[in-house]
């Protein structure tokens, strides 16, 4: 199999590192292949690529969407980053936990992030390319977010000896409790 895929300590996330073929000229590797996933357990329909450029410090997140959820195959091409999910499953025995991911270039690694979480990422290099593929479309009426810093998720975001930069919309984010209390308990 062109890929090593390893199950991640909350259920439903997996770290995705492919068969990277190189030499003097350069390297070629397969980054998606429905086959190959599928025979590993991971069936998904891919709807969306996007991709943003972003510079040291960035944080983006922790995003989701309500009633139309987006499962999230990540990566970085270029730069280095720190990619969080944080479980938001109503109903999951490890709701509100997290688990990161560095993700380089140099390792070519993958992060899938089912439906059900919320996903951020911060920008550890001068730049970052980050690209990610969809399960679902965007539909900006229906996002939510959870605060980046919210102590009782307690995410160890990497110490780059500045405070983040963030989007307005960023800043404004609910607490995972909030969350709960919307999703009628847990």
């Amino acid at each position: 199999m062109p890929f090593t895929i390893t199950p991640c300590p909350i259920e439903g996330l997996f770290e995705i590192v492919p068969k990277v073929f190189g030499d003097h000229r350069g390297y070629f590797f397969e980054s998606w292949s429905e086959r190959d996933f599928a025979q590993a357990g991971l069936s998904m329909r891919f709807v969306q690529d996007n991709q943003s450029k972003s510079v040291r410090g960035v944080l983006r997140g922790l995003h989701f969407q309500k009633k139309y959820p987006q499962g999230k195959l990540v990566r970085c091409i270029d730069g280095e980053v720190f990619d969080v999910a944080v479980d938001i499953r109503p109903g999951s025995p490890t709701f509100g936990r997290w688990h990161g991911v560095l993700l380089t270039p140099e390792r070519q690694n993958q992060f899938y992030i089912p439906e059900g979480f919320a996903h951020g990422f911060l920008v550890l290099s001068e730049t970052a390319v980050f690209a990610y593929k969809c399960t679902e479309f965007y539909h900006p009426e229906d996002e939510g977010g959870l605060m980046w810093n919210d102590p009782a998720i307690g995410i160890e975001w990497p110490d780059l000896g500045m405070p983040p930069s963030l989007s307005d919309k960023d800043t404004k984010h609910a607490s995972i409790e909030a969350l709960r209390a919307e999703l009628g308990g847990n």
